[in-house]
């Protein structure tokens, strides 16, 4: 696999050059998980372990584990976490997400599941001709409800589950979150500019949780001139 050597704050990444890479999804998801600590972390789905490591270096400590299907991705995300000396902290377990259990983990309960999962369901939108890029992208292997059911396996009570996912299936998600347990409680929508539609949504669900949803400013990646808004300078630039 022809691989390229990225960087993101203090993480180095190995990436396939024509496969699967990391996007602005990721630093966005990452920077909305705002727990005060965390003793531990799940990433389903994780590709080459982006979120992952950079929640590893937010919560310095936490025990991160990434899950991901694919050998390819699950090849460079061992990579990753030794490329960055966090094999004390961080672990890759390969894996078909919808059979997790919390069984698979030492019958570990975590406190956070964290995911950028595909978005688009199997016949919808163009399914790229790279499988490893399709598979990440398109519900080929992991569908809505699927996750969400791994995610409730995994969680503690009261645990929390992060993701991104586009807002035109947010109907669907809201009811297949409420179905598998899961009460959203926080959502950001993520918008190109001031003057364009949301592109993105960020949700915060809580296991067994009370209702009461609070809907947060929205982010906007790029000012009316094509630069970064200082909001996602910040993203980019901080430690």
């Amino acid at each position: 696999m022809d691989v390229t050597l990225d960087s993101i704050r203090d993480i180095k990444i190995y990436q396939s050059l024509t496969g699967y890479r990391f996007s602005v999804d990721s630093l966005l998801l990452s920077d909305f998980v705002a727990l005060r600590k965390v003793g531990s972390i799940a990433d389903l789905g994780a590709g080459t372990g982006i979120i992952g490591l950079l929640l590893a270096r937010k919560y310095p400590g936490t025990a991160v584990t990434l899950f991901e299907v694919q050998e390819s991705l699950a090849g460079l995300a061992e990579k990753n976490v030794v490329l960055n000396n966090l094999q004390n902290s961080v672990k890759v377990i390969k894996c078909d997400i919808r059979t997790l259990s919390c069984h698979d983990c030492s019958s570990r309960q975590y406190d956070l599941v964290v995911s950028n999962p595909p978005f688009r369901r199997p016949k919808s939108g163009l399914t790229n001709r790279e499988e490893e890029r399709a598979i990440a992208r398109h519900e080929i292997k992991l569908r809505l409800h699927e996750l969400v059911g791994a995610s409730v396996r995994l969680l503690r009570p009261k645990g929390r589950f992060c993701f991104i996912h586009h807002p035109d299936r947010l109907a669907e998600i809201m009811d297949t979150l409420r179905k598998g347990a899961l009460e959203p409680k926080r959502m950001r929508f993520v918008h190109s500019s001031f003057s364009s539609g949301a592109k993105m949504v960020l949700l915060e669900a809580v296991r067994e949780g009370r209702s009461g949803l609070k809907i947060e400013k929205p982010f906007y990646i790029y000012n009316n001139n094509g630069s970064y808004t200082d909001e996602m300078h910040l993203i980019y630039n901080s430690p």
